[in-house]
């Protein structure tokens, strides 16, 4: 594949401070191939420290957000290769898996259309998720005789609890955007026509928040469901005082606007940021 084709397998545009990334092989239900791959990690990677990107959104070209691996080119082209050519495939999926969960800008994934398989690992990488109704969720390895693999049996345990992993996994029985928000798969689902509308008021939210207080909020949930209540509680005090190495004075501002001014309620919304640039 040459590198024009490769670049044309992410696309992006970024408007009011919000970063729209879509996987864009409509044609193939934008599977994932390496060459997606190594593109996704490009582009996560140069939106990422953007003074006009606060927020990431990743979503699907077409009737799909992507239906997994590409079967042809992921597994069967790089089987064909041997072991070498499997574990550089597989390191350059889960490269940007993992380069989105701890992603320093707040991400949400709008589930627009079909999500298999491999695609649970960029769904749970996204800090938030919207899908639409009518959306479609799959772990269909079982149909073909082999377990859903590349992260989904332990994130559609995270996400779900244990007796829904066990149904969705061994039955191979596809659920709407309904039932996934139902299940904790997703935050919640809208009508398909609502759906860039919703995503785009929680970017907004997102947006009027403090960065810094974001940036470590989300990687102290991901990082406390590992550990033991002592040990998160350790880490969350150096969690918060890193933080107030980065970012000081918001929290004062805050204070402030709260104690003194009298003019923001946290309960209610947050702090102003603009008064205390």
């Amino acid at each position: 594949m040459s590198e024009r084709a490769e670049a044309d397998t992410v696309s992006f545009v970024v408007e009011n401070r919000i970063a729209w990334v879509s996987f864009a092989r409509p044609e193939k239900r934008n599977c994932m191939s390496p060459s997606l791959n190594r593109r996704m990690l490009e582009v996560l990677e140069s939106l990422e420290f953007r003074d006009d990107v606060g927020v990431v959104v990743l979503t699907g070209e077409g009737t799909a957000f992507s239906a997994g691996m590409d079967l042809k080119e992921y597994f069967r082209e790089n089987e064909a290769k041997g072991l070498g050519a499997i574990r550089k495939a597989q390191r350059e999926a889960y490269g940007w898996w993992e380069r989105l969960r701890w992603l320093e800008k707040p991400t949400i994934a709008m589930v627009n259309g079909w999500c298999f398989g491999g695609a649970y690992g960029p769904l749970y990488g996204c800090d938030l998720a919207v899908a639409a109704e009518d959306a479609q969720f799959g772990l269909s390895e079982i149909n073909w005789g082999i377990l859903p693999g590349g992260g989904a049996s332990k994130i559609i345990v995270e996400l779900t609890g244990f007796r829904n992993a066990m149904y969705h996994a061994m039955m191979g029985e596809n659920i709407d955007g309904i039932k996934a928000a139902e299940w904790g798969l997703v935050n919640e689902a809208v009508p398909a026509d609502r759906l860039k509308a919703r995503v785009t008021a929680i970017a907004e939210v997102l947006l009027a928040k403090n960065p810094t207080a974001l940036r470590a909020t989300k990687w102290a949930v991901r990082r406390v469901g590992e550990m033991t209540f002592d040990n998160s509680m350790d880490y969350l005090v150096r969690a918060q005082e890193a933080a107030n190495f980065f970012d000081g004075e918001g929290r004062k501002e805050a204070t402030k606007q709260f104690i003194d001014d009298k003019t923001f309620k946290p309960g209610l919304g947050a702090y102003d940021l603009n008064k205390s640039r």
